[in-house]
């Protein structure tokens, strides 16, 4: 049995499908996917902020940005090549995104997208809005769309970027468009660069260190330089033989450099006489963001040249990381070394962490030597020695900011009263259309409860949550699965994710009915339409059974030729999905072009006269639900032997034309309005139940 009702269904969906699929199959055929190409140079160019120029490309869609002298400045890219996301029409938003060789985003601009809000919805002009925000951020800053709870986010280390109402998933996915291109740069170009998080010395660690205990651990480390090695440095050059100190005394130390961070007291008791420690505990609470280095020579060096005025950087020591300067800065305060520390000349440089200095990975701290050659105008040759430092992580606290939630979890968060309210709603009415189907469809006030809930549906579902089913969503999902693209915008919007999943289930039972009789917007919309015309006294059209037969197969052929284009031209399918006015009338309040406005209002006249003709011949999402239909497992509309012979009660009384004259239900084209329940279950309605309650038989 089961065999033969996998292969009835079988049949059944081949049958409908049949022409369908063969006009997509031929479309596809004949097309080659379009992938998005990349700009070439002249057209990148119009798109680089000034005073930067374009320079060398670095790979698809990435460039070099250089300033006016040539000199390299940061990069710009295009992100679909980069950060391929698919958005909800299947193909990814391709944005320009420029960042200096710090990782600050000097400029974002949107290029091209098929995002079907803003194509011909909200306008480009609020999606061009939403990427401007990035201006003036860093990579490293941890970006999140939305805005914060409590006051303004105050104290939070995260940065808000204001999103874009009844388009938020939809900026969500340009948002990690943007992040995902600009981190693939930053791996690949920028050392170093990424989210970092910034440390300071705790102050609560104690240990009792001593000299012997920081040079043993490597917090204390030592640079030897000997006169022989200057030498050497300057060997073959113009400056080899004017240091006679170095020439007489080759074993000599010239350097020999010390260098401790001593930002941790443990430390600086350590290296410090008490008094000093003292000093730089009271110099640390006024300079909380500054890390204190202690430097000491006891070579002939002397660290600082003659002409170094104190508070100011230090002219002969410069110090790296991640290949990018560190600012250090003289700290101006008196140094005494504790007992036992070698070194004759001392100082403590300072540097700000907040530009993102971390004592606890490596850095480099170079001192510079410096010879003359000549009396008058002398010509100067340098050379620099180094030394990499490092410190333990457990002298410092690592501020670790809140991570900022996936995309799908902030979308659901933010959600969270609006799903719960609409899952109750959707178990709501599972359960009654499943056990209390009969009870609700002969319930003398049924009309008014059926006309409650689609208004519900339309204000709720429809203009408040954004949960308007629609057919872009089928196709974004086609097209996503044939390029290999990841699903993953689904989740973006939970709200109407929700919707989907009850519907998809409902395909099992019901069919298309429990979606379009009872979820949709627009269908609600329209059958208010139906009975404001009947208050009105609007005589209806009815359309001719054969003429019925033939519109209602049009839904069909559009579905067929926007799977087409979707596949074919992204740019036609945008234009083409217009054909259902959700946009229109639901998300967009009826606040759109004209043109567009005319349509929807036109569609809801013609209800009037033609009960809900659009979905009934038009709608492509209809006829993707009457497809899906083709999965149910039951009739689940009861029928007597005398329905549609002789009985034609319930056919005559069906606005949707889908009772077939023997009586039998044409679930393709059901509603589930009940209509026909209500007449089968009532005695005083049901012409065989009132023959029967008489005595008599229906001939």
């Amino acid at each position: 049995m089961l065999m033969f009702f996998v292969m009835q269904r079988a049949r059944l969906i081949f049958q409908k499908l049949r022409a369908v699929c063969l006009v997509v199959l031929i479309g596809l055929s004949l097309a080659s996917i379009a992938q998005a190409e990349t700009m070439d140079r002249e057209e990148a160019a119009k798109h680089v902020e000034p005073p930067y120029k374009l320079g060398e490309s670095i790979g698809e869609g990435s460039w070099e940005l250089v300033n006016l002298d040539g000199r390299l400045a940061g990069y710009g890219f295009e992100s679909q090549p980069l950060a391929p996301l698919p958005g909800f029409s299947g193909t990814p938003v391709n944005l320009f995104v420029q960042i200096t060789l710090e990782g600050k985003f000097i400029n974002v601009e949107l290029i091209a997208h098929n995002e079907p809000i803003f194509v011909s919805g909200l306008g480009n002009a609020a999606f061009h809005e939403f990427v401007r925000q990035y201006k003036g951020h860093s990579i490293n800053d941890t970006l999140v769309v939305g805005i914060p709870y409590g006051e303004k986010g105050s104290g939070s280390s995260l940065v808000y970027l204001k999103g874009v109402t009844k388009a938020t998933a939809s900026v969500r996915i340009a948002h990690e468009s943007i992040l995902g291109a600009a981190f693939a740069i930053a791996r690949e170009k920028l050392a170093g660069a990424g989210p970092r998080y910034p440390v300071s010395p705790n102050q609560e660690v104690e240990e009792d260190l001593t000299w012997q205990d920081l040079v043993g651990q490597g917090i204390a480390k030592r640079r030897l330089v000997t006169n022989a090695e200057l030498q050497t440095a300057f060997k073959d050059t113009l400056w080899e033989n004017d240091d006679a100190i170095a020439l007489e005394q080759p074993s000599a130390p010239y350097l020999d450099l010390w260098v401790v961070d001593v930002g941790s007291p443990a430390v600086a008791k350590a290296v410090l006489s008490p008094q000093t420690v003292e000093v730089l505990q009271e110099f640390m609470v006024i300079s909380d963001n500054d890390e204190p280095i202690l430097v000491i020579d006891a070579g002939r060096h002397g660290l600082v040249s003659d002409d170094f005025v104190r508070n100011t950087s230090p002219d002969l020591i410069k110090a790296t990381q991640d290949n990018l300067p560190i600012a250090l800065r003289d700290s101006d305060l008196d140094v005494e070394l504790a007992d036992g520390v070698p070194g004759t000349a001392a100082m403590i440089l300072r540097t700000d962490r907040r530009l993102g200095f971390d004592p606890t990975r490596d850095w480099t701290i170079s001192l510079r030597a410096v010879r003359e050659h000549g009396s008058f105008r002398p010509e100067i040759g340098t050379v620099d020695f180094s030394s990499t430092q490092k410190m333990p992580e457990r002298f410092y606290v690592r501020e670790t900011p809140p991570v900022p939630q996936a995309p799908w979890r902030q979308a659901l968060d933010s959600r969270f009263t609006d799903l719960a309210a609409l899952s109750v709603l959707l178990v709501g009415l599972t359960g009654v259309l499943l056990f209390g189907q009969s009870r609700l469809a002969g319930h003398r006030q049924y009309m008014v409860v059926r006309l409650t809930f689609l208004a519900v549906v339309t204000g709720f579902v429809g203009w408040w949550g954004q949960g308007q089913l629609s057919i872009v969503t089928p196709l974004g999902v086609m097209r996503g699965i044939w390029d290999g693209r990841s699903l993953a915008f689904l989740l973006y919007d939970p709200f109407s994710l929700l919707i989907w999943g009850f519907v998809l289930l409902s395909f099992f039972y019901w069919g298309r009915g429990y979606f379009c009789g009872w979820l949709c917007p627009f269908g609600a919309m329209q059958e208010f339409a139906h009975h404001v015309a009947k208050r009105l006294g609007l005589r209806q059209i009815d359309v001719p059974h054969r003429l019925d037969q033939v519109l209602s197969k049009l839904k069909y052929g559009v579905l067929a030729l926007l799977i087409i284009t979707a596949f074919t031209s992204p740019a036609l399918n945008d234009l083409a999905v217009e054909v259902e006015p959700f946009k229109t009338a639901v998300t967009t309040l009826f606040i759109r072009e004209w043109y567009y406005v005319a349509y929807a209002v036109g569609l809801l006249l013609l209800s009037m006269v033609i009960f809900k003709g659009f979905c009934r011949y038009v709608c492509p999402l209809g006829a993707f639900m009457a497809i899906g239909g083709l999965l149910r497992r039951k009739d689940w509309i009861e029928r007597r032997i005398e329905c549609g012979s002789p009985c034609q009660l319930c056919k005559v009384r069906c606005n949707y034309n889908a009772i077939k004259p023997n009586g039998a239900i044409k679930y393709d084209e059901c509603f589930q309005c009940l209509d026909c329940v209500t007449i089968h279950d009532d005695p005083e309605q049901c012409v065989p139940l009132v023959l029967a309650a008489k005595g008599k038989v229906l001939a």
